[in-house]
């Protein structure tokens, strides 16, 4: 198709021409056939499709907030000409990148390497890549859209940063049935099941019977099947944060108390004022990442109290540890949290951002044996979590 200059070039060229050759002005009409010509040679030197090949790919294709990612486009001349004068434009979510793209000699190969944004969370859409093709003189281009089937399309999951901390100490109450799950710590609580002999076992835990009848010798797996139950709210309300950093500090907070108990296979249950937003029972191997993959997609709500987060909690039977991550804004319904702590061994809240010096909102009120901790970072969320953990 004809730019905007090639459809100058066209239009002026007819009206010179018209006007030279009925007012037999020879040089007009001399500089309007030129200008026909270009545009005629433009239409030509860009009709023809060129044979491209383009893959993408993401390193990596999950990454943590702040941590560096790359993206990269090979683009690859299929046809037995040099094909120049070729633009790649790619979209990084809503934001277009332009690739610089040398001349491509036959069966040659070009890639080119940009950096992925990853200062904020979620799903971030790559592409669809287009590559366009223009004349020398700009007169007219050729644009391609490569569809998902030929390395067009890509995502880029940015997911929260996390800190490792220590399981926050909880009484819970142990199942007769032991866990579900052969990664539980080993203890000497439990039988859970039996299993071969491994070098270093205790003799004591030889099972005699199993071993006579298989001919192998096996011993009783004991596990500790006290297992931490960890329930996380985390307010998303967009007026409990002065800032969206605030509210980024506040996920990350949430992501690194989940993750810390998901990774030892403990059950989590994460929710905010508009409903659970992930449970994990500590069976799965996968709960750690499925709790990171979950929280890269929580975005702020406009809900104007917190006491819808802690209903389900009112109506259910809980034990274990709770975390209660709030910002410093509005503390609306954050009262309700009175209600339900008694249902738990432990609570703590966290409140994520700088306290200002004219801050009008005070802290919820909980009673004063339960621990606020004021959280500007993750480098403080580790150093006060720890100070928690063995008070």
């Amino acid at each position: 198709m004809l730019s905007p200059t090639g459809w100058g070039a066209l239009v002026g060229g007819a009206a010179l021409t018209g006007v030279g050759y009925g007012f037999g002005y020879a040089e007009a009409a001399i500089l309007g056939v030129g200008c026909l010509l270009a545009v005629g040679v433009a239409l030509v030197w860009t009709g023809r499709s060129p044979q491209l090949t383009a893959r993408r790919r993401v390193t990596p294709r999950k990454v943590a907030r702040g941590d560096r990612a790359e993206g990269s486009v090979t683009l690859g001349n299929t046809g037995r000409r040099t094909r120049r004068g070729m633009e790649a434009t790619d979209r990084c979510g809503e934001l277009p990148l332009t690739l610089q793209v040398p001349p491509l000699a036959a069966d040659a190969e070009h890639t080119v390497r940009y950096a992925l944004p990853t200062e904020r969370r979620g799903r971030i859409a790559l592409g669809p890549l287009r590559l366009e093709r223009t004349d020398p003189l700009g007169l007219a281009r050729r644009v391609r859209v490569f569809g998902p089937g030929e390395g067009g399309t890509d995502t880029l999951l940015v997911r929260p940063r996390v800190c490792l901390l220590p399981v926050l100490p909880s009484g819970t109450a142990h199942h007769v049935e032991g866990p579900t799950s052969d990664t539980a710590d080993e203890g000497s609580l439990t039988f859970h099941a039996l299993r071969e002999y491994v070098l270093g076992d205790d003799l004591r835990r030889v099972h005699w019977r199993s071993t006579a009848r298989t001919g192998t010798l096996m011993v009783k797996q004991l596990v500790d099947v006290s297992l931490p139950h960890t329930t996380v709210v985390l307010d998303t309300r967009a007026t409990a944060y002065r800032t969206e950093d605030d509210f980024e500090l506040a996920v990350d907070s949430a992501a690194s108390v989940a993750f810390a108990a998901a990774r030892s296979n403990f059950p989590v249950d994460v929710l905010s004022e508009t409903g659970p937003v992930l449970r994990t029972d500590g069976a799965g191997g996968n709960d750690a990442e499925a709790l990171l993959d979950r929280l890269a997609l929580v975005r702020r709500s406009d809900r104007t109290s917190a006491a819808g987060a802690f209903d389900d909690l009112e109506r259910a039977r809980r034990r274990g540890s709770l975390t209660v991550i709030t910002g410093t804004g509005d503390v609306t319904g954050l009262s309700a949290l009175e209600r339900v702590r008694r249902r738990f061994d432990r609570t703590v809240v966290l409140r994520a951002g700088a306290q200002a010096e004219d801050d009008p909102h005070e802290p919820p009120s909980v009673g004063s044996d339960v621990p606020q901790l004021r959280v500007t970072g993750l480098d403080s969320l580790l150093a006060a979590w720890r100070w928690e953990a063995v008070r």
